[in-house]
């Protein structure tokens, strides 16, 4: 009797176990105590007011040579003239690598990072940054022979994050100006190099240094440079024949600097600046007697990493795209009356349509053209269309043979020249419908080649981490 109710209790014992141990495998989460690790936790390119160091903005110049002028449009910032990543340049170029090494004018040594070039009047301006000397540089070139004519630089000390230098000069007849890594903004006279003034805006306006440091480019319009510093003002105009505020936007909700930049647009008849920061998207009238005011703002998407500027189509169309999982959204801008409101038209996640993670689409002949992230599931790194009015429609994709990464991309001569990681540059011919491939040819050795493309008199200037080439795209 005593070995039956000792052999019940060991089963009951075993049983008990048993269920309590399926039950804590059920129920039990392994990743409860683990936080969600997302871009910038680290703090990694976040500096202070507090901390910031004592930079002195231009303080060294070195002249090494000269080059006469070349007259042409050229692609004096960001996207070129427009903004839209289009060559308006008639030049029949080049549908073939034939010759490629005869093409390649010359190549150059860079500071690790994804800054990339403007060009004006036959010279090529680029934010480098000199690890040996721990200094953001302005470097000038001639297009032609990649000579470096001058160099304006001051030091600052940066550590190695995914890069170091990442925005594009703008550039006029008079002036050139740069935002750094650390958010210094420097104005040099164009042909000489002589510095005009500098702004910290992590001091002037209580700016935080993005994650990665700075991907914003500035905006270039006369004698006004468009910033977007957050803080203390949400967006400002530099006079930049004294370095003072023309008129500076309120920040009231502290919404704080991306990688984006400010773009342009004219909605309902208003011209306006349109800038996608954290914290929301906004309008601000770039003329009259409101210039520099806010005309409409949109906080419904916000996410916490965005790279690509806002994507202007028509009919107060915007598109949004952002990495990371946070995908897209469409919005339309009306107004009536003299007041202006903002509806969101559409928001998706990266799988549902189109998303881009670093590059900003282009809206190319009615089309809106982008390369789909990683995140984006069976299309992740494929190049994709869509109509402006359905983000969501796919109507065209390079297909699962033709991927690419995070590389850049712009329209030339009727076709797209898309870069890779690696460095391997793609001529297509793209539609609403078709992609074609028509060649292919690595055009640089390194990795990581993400900044921007620049196209100008039949030339095309593409960098990877380390190097800048310059290739002749001409048709002979």
């Amino acid at each position: 009797m005593q070995k039956k109710n000792i052999f019940t209790f060991l089963l009951f014992l075993i049983v008990f176990l048993g269920v309590t141990v399926m039950g804590w495998w059920i129920f039990h989460d392994p990743v409860k105590s683990l936080k969600l690790s997302v871009p910038g936790m680290d703090m990694q390119g976040v500096q202070s007011i507090a901390g910031s160091q004592e930079v002195k903005i231009g303080e060294n110049f070195t002249a090494f040579g000269n080059t006469e002028e070349i007259p042409g449009p050229g692609w004096p910032r960001f996207r070129g003239s427009d903004l839209d990543n289009i060559s308006k340049e008639h030049l029949p170029l080049t549908d073939k690598w034939n010759n490629l090494k005869e093409r390649i004018r010359w190549k150059i040594e860079l500071g690790e990072g994804h800054a990339a070039p403007a060009v004006y009047g036959g010279r090529v301006y680029l934010l480098d940054y000199d690890e040996k000397k721990k200094s953001d540089a302005l470097r000038c070139f001639s297009l032609t022979t990649g000579k470096e004519l001058w160099r304006r630089e001051y030091k600052v000390h940066l550590k190695r994050n995914h890069g170091l230098s990442r925005t594009i000069p703008a550039v006029n007849d008079k002036y050139a100006v740069t935002i750094g890594p650390k958010c210094q903004v420097m104005c040099v006279d164009r042909l000489t190099g002589d510095l005009k003034w500098g702004i910290d805006m992590v001091k002037q306006y209580g700016t935080e240094v993005p994650f990665w440091y700075t991907g914003q480019c500035p905006l270039l319009e006369g004698d006004t440079v468009v910033l977007a510093p957050g803080g203390k003002a949400l967006l400002t105009g530099i006079n930049c024949k004294t370095g003072k505020p023309y008129w500076e936007t309120s920040n009231p909700k502290q919404w704080k600097m991306s990688h984006a930049s400010v773009m342009k647009a004219t909605i309902g008849g208003k011209k306006m600046y349109i800038y996608f920061a954290i914290g929301g998207v906004c309008g601000v009238s770039a003329s009259g007697t409101d210039t520099g005011q806010v005309l409409w703002e949109m906080n419904k998407f916000a996410p916490a990493v965005v790279a690509p500027s806002p994507l202007v189509l028509n009919d107060g169309r915007i598109l949004l795209t952002a990495g990371y999982g946070s995908g897209t959204a469409m919005i339309q801008v009306k107004e009536k009356t003299g007041t202006w409101s903002v509806v969101m038209l559409q928001q998706f996640r990266p799988q549902e349509g189109i998303a881009s993670e670093q590059q900003t689409p282009v809206f190319y002949r009615g089309t809106v053209f982008a390369i789909l992230p990683k995140d984006a599931g069976g299309g992740r790194n494929q190049f994709i269309a869509i109509s402006p009015g359905d983000g969501k429609k796919l109507l065209m994709t390079s297909g699962k043979n033709e991927r690419f990464g995070l590389g850049p991309y712009v329209v030339a001569d009727d076709k797209f020249f898309i870069l890779n990681d690696d460095g391997e540059m793609t001529i297509a011919r793209v539609s609403a419908s078709e992609f074609t491939t028509l060649d292919k040819a690595k055009i640089l050795d390194g990795q990581d080649a993400w900044g921007p493309l620049a196209v100008t008199g039949g030339y095309l200037l593409a960098r990877d981490s380390k190097q800048l080439v310059c290739i002749d795209l001409r048709k002979r």
